[in-house]
């Protein structure tokens, strides 16, 4: 199949939001719906939770609300507050020469990713990063030099709290560095089990890895996989090959310093490139974020896009993956 990412620049949310919005809301309606509206906060209760843990982003959530319609499910929606389950794969690693730079594997469901980069300047801030949900970021960057990603956690437990990407973009508009990034990590709930790695312009980093049902943990490490500090869910693990690509990863990093086009060229080959995607969790792209540039790359076999957060040239590029199966979509 075929699969168009795009690039799309709008300061302020505004017309090409709203239409973004239109376009994708039919099929996150059915995602969001598919354990039936009762299963899903009310609009008061994401309200409530936004304003309790990321009020900075309480204006433009309502502000996002508004140019969605300003309906019910929509409100509740953009919220991110108790989504569905969903898993990925995904491995992420901080170069350890001298200039920040952070590199990760998106690994999911072809169907079910929304294929958009966004540059905004929301409330002041620019950012730079792979939407999910159309305002939550699964990796992205600001103006200050602070980039991160995400990677599921290998864990089973769902619990009250939101989804990940939407913390992400909170970090985002609101922190420069990888220090206030894990302060916000440690106390903003998240319902499922993620880590994430941070690093800013000055190389400082962090990875946390969260989970609805335990303190979020801090560690000094700038590696992540698809487990947190040991695995809890072997088949998962065995699948996704979760240990084998940290491995990897770690001797990478420790044993000696590579050129950095070879490093990012590692995430293109296995074990880290996974081909699974017949099962919802092949390699959808690889994202290089440069902090102190702030610019990035999308990468994948064979071609490669150059996106700057500060003059974002719209565009396009199609990617033709395997034939995955509907059904697994997650």
């Amino acid at each position: 199949m075929d699969l168009t990412f795009r690039a799309v620049a709008e300061d302020s949310p505004g017309p090409k939001w709203a239409g973004l919005f239109a376009e994708y809301w039919p099929h996150y309606r059915r995602w969001w719906l598919r354990e039936g509206p009762e299963a899903r906060p009310t609009y008061r209760e994401g309200r409530r939770a936004l304003q309790k843990h990321m009020p900075e982003l309480v204006p433009l959530y309502e502000e996002l609300c508004e140019l969605a319609g300003g309906g019910d499910m929509e409100a509740r929606f953009l919220s991110f507050y108790g989504p569905p389950p969903y898993l990925s794969g995904c491995s992420q690693a901080i170069w350890p020469g001298a200039e920040p730079m952070l590199v990760r594997n998106y690994d999911y469901h072809p169907l079910a990713f929304d294929g958009l980069t966004l540059a905004t300047a929301w409330q002041g801030r620019r950012v730079i990063g792979s939407s999910d949900g159309l305002w939550g970021l699964v990796d992205g960057m600001n103006e200050a030099g602070l980039a991160l990603s995400l990677t599921f956690g290998g864990r089973h437990v769902v619990g009250d709290g939101f989804g990940v990407p939407l913390i992400l973009r909170y970090i985002l508009q609101t922190c420069e560095t990888a220090e206030e990034a894990g302060a916000v990590l440690k106390r903003v709930p998240s319902h499922m089990s993620y880590n994430v790695t941070a690093v800013d312009a000055e190389r400082h980093f962090v990875t946390a890895y969260m989970a609805p049902d335990r303190p979020t943990v801090l560690r000094h490490i700038g590696v992540a996989t698809n487990h947190q500090e040991r695995v809890e869910w072997a088949s998962h693990a065995r699948f996704t090959a979760t240990v084998e690509r940290e491995r990897f990863l770690l001797q990478r990093l420790t044993l000696h310093v590579d050129p950095p086009e070879k490093f990012v060229g590692a995430f293109l080959k296995p074990p880290l490139y996974s081909v699974a995607f017949g099962a919802g969790f092949g390699t959808l792209y690889t994202a290089v974020y440069h902090p102190q540039r702030f610019a990035m790359e999308l990468r994948w076999p064979g071609k490669s896009w150059q996106l700057s957060g500060r003059d974002l040239v719209e565009g396009s590029q199609s990617i033709t993956y395997p034939d995955p199966d509907p059904a697994r979509i997650s």
